[in-house]
């Protein structure tokens, strides 16, 4: 089998891609950017952010750690030990990150954040994106929208502005589009018809959209 330049220059922006959802979703979980901000002494992002390679490398495309090593200038050791990193015990110790001694401190770059994005990563693959990405996904595609002049996608953008995504359910979503109509049928209507979970806000609007198509 022969793998072209191309094949390899995709496989590397889909690595890079994914790695980015698994590190906004690890910020999601260490508090966002404003509890980051309080962290004065916490300087290992590049850390976490080499951890999502990692996690993405070895568990959505099975390299081995030696891969890994290679592709982000780490030993193979460094790389075992940043997998074998425990999540829960990672986001506990993050938040009594205050309380622990200076040298815990300097001790928590690799493993904590091996662990926080194993946990990112799993949630991610769950559905459940960074609320960082979900709420810029939502500006773009509101103003999109405004462009492109499709009335019922912008109104549905704009009342679901700040739902919480995976929506497993159309409870939280009844209230908010409960006066939107999609070529004269109430959107609220549609919801028990449309497929859960719903992963973003794109997701939402082509299941309201096959909805629509399916009752004619």
């Amino acid at each position: 089998m022969v793998i072209t330049l191309g094949e390899i220059l995709a496989s590397d922006k889909e690595i890079e891609a994914m790695a980015t959802r698994v590190f906004f979703k690890a910020i999601d979980l260490l508090g966002g950017l404003n509890k980051l901000a309080e962290y004065r002494s916490l300087t290992w992002l590049p850390s976490l952010a080499r951890a999502s390679i990692a996690v993405v490398m070895r568990d959505e495309y099975l390299k081995t750690e030696k891969e890994i090593g290679l592709r982000l200038g780490m030993a193979s050791s460094s790389i075992k030990s940043m997998l074998k990193a425990d999540p829960a015990l990672a986001l506990e110790k993050i938040r009594n990150f205050e309380k622990l001694a200076d040298e815990e401190k300097r001790e928590l770059r690799v493993h904590t954040s091996g662990g926080i994005a194993k946990l990112a990563y799993k949630m991610v693959k769950e559905g459940s994106e960074s609320n960082i990405l979900m709420e810029l996904a939502h500006s773009i595609a509101q103003e999109a929208m405004e462009v492109c002049e499709v009335p019922w996608a912008y109104l549905v953008l704009k009342s679901t502005k700040g739902v919480t995504y995976p929506v497993i359910n159309p409870d939280p979503l009844r209230d908010r589009l409960k006066d939107i109509k999609v070529k004269d049928r109430p959107v609220d209507e549609l919801l028990d018809h449309l497929t859960y979970p719903l992963k973003n806000p794109a997701h939402l609007l082509k299941e309201i959209k096959r909805a629509i198509e399916m009752s004619g």
